[in-house]
């Protein structure tokens, strides 16, 4: 049985639907990512299936239950998220904001105990961390910042992570750094991993699970080599993609790609050029 899924979610802004009737399992302990085109719904269905936003039809349910009726803190030892956007963490330094992520684990005046403070220096120490440990958030850099972040979301010691586009912000290095870390953090620790993705081959390279939204709905779930073919990515992203295989893993990556209404507009344009070399003589 699935700990997490959805059954016919649709959520709506005012009149225009986000998220259209989706029903959508996420696989036990397994990196699974989520692709599409912007305004895609792909935060969106991120936000409801962690209740940070509400929805109007449909059901997110964990481990037999729904989440709208879980308690909070209960819920927040089973999963937690890093939003696209963070808030602003303002004089506060690295290993306090770190520290925010026990909360759910804390009792009475919420002080941190011994397993409290070792889960702090371990996320500390695997998004590389220790150095800024009394340095202040706002004095780093912002792929630093960003490591803050998922360092605070490892401390939180959930089995289910949530992470909004987690590689934004860093070079190419610390974005390998850290899907390398959640990649171990799920094969060694069986956690589950559910993330938004912009590239498609770091996505191939890394999930398990592929889901590809277009307006609001799945277009293909599968693994990638079910999704990151021509025809999905067609009908996802308008582009007409060369798919190959990555020499170090053997998985499908998208070698190159144009857009396909470009090309239909140079074929339209080639084809009224006579009539119209016609009219002018």
């Amino acid at each position: 049985m699935t700990r997490l899924y959805t059954e016919n979610l649709h959520i709506a802004y005012s009149d225009k639907a986000i998220i259209k009737d989706m029903s959508i399992e996420i696989p036990d302990h397994k990196i699974t990512t989520i692709i599409g085109a912007n305004g895609c719904g792909k935060s969106t269905l991120l936000k409801a299936m962690t209740r940070i936003i509400s929805y109007q039809t449909g059901t997110v349910v964990l481990d037999g239950k729904e989440i709208v009726k879980e308690n909070t803190k209960h819920l927040a030892q089973k999963m937690a998220i890093l939003p696209q956007t963070q808030e602003s963490a303002s004089g506060l330094t690295v290993s306090e904001l770190v520290s925010y992520g026990r909360y759910p684990h804390q009792k009475g005046y919420g002080r941190l105990n011994k397993k409290d403070l070792e889960m702090i220096d371990w996320a500390l120490e695997v998004t590389g961390l220790q150095t800024f440990k009394y340095r202040t958030v706002d004095a780093l850099s912002g792929g630093q910042r960003q490591r803050v972040w998922i360092a605070m979301a490892l401390a939180q010691e959930t089995e289910i992570i949530f992470l909004d586009e987690p590689t934004t912000y860093l070079d190419m290095a610390h974005q390998l750094e850290v899907l390398e870390l959640l990649q171990k953090l799920n094969q060694e620790q069986g956690r589950t991993i559910v993330m938004v993705l912009h590239d498609l081959n770091q996505a191939a390279r890394f999930a398990d699970h592929i889901v590809a939204l277009k307006d609001g709905e799945i277009v293909k779930s599968g693994n990638c080599e079910e999704v990151i073919t021509q025809p999905v990515l067609e009908k996802v992203f308008n582009i007409d993609a060369v798919i190959g295989r990555d020499p170090k893993t053997n998985k499908p990556i998208c070698l190159t790609y144009s857009l396909i209404k470009e090309e239909k507009e140079a074929e339209k344009n080639v084809a009224t050029m006579p009539r119209l070399a016609q009219v002018v003589n």
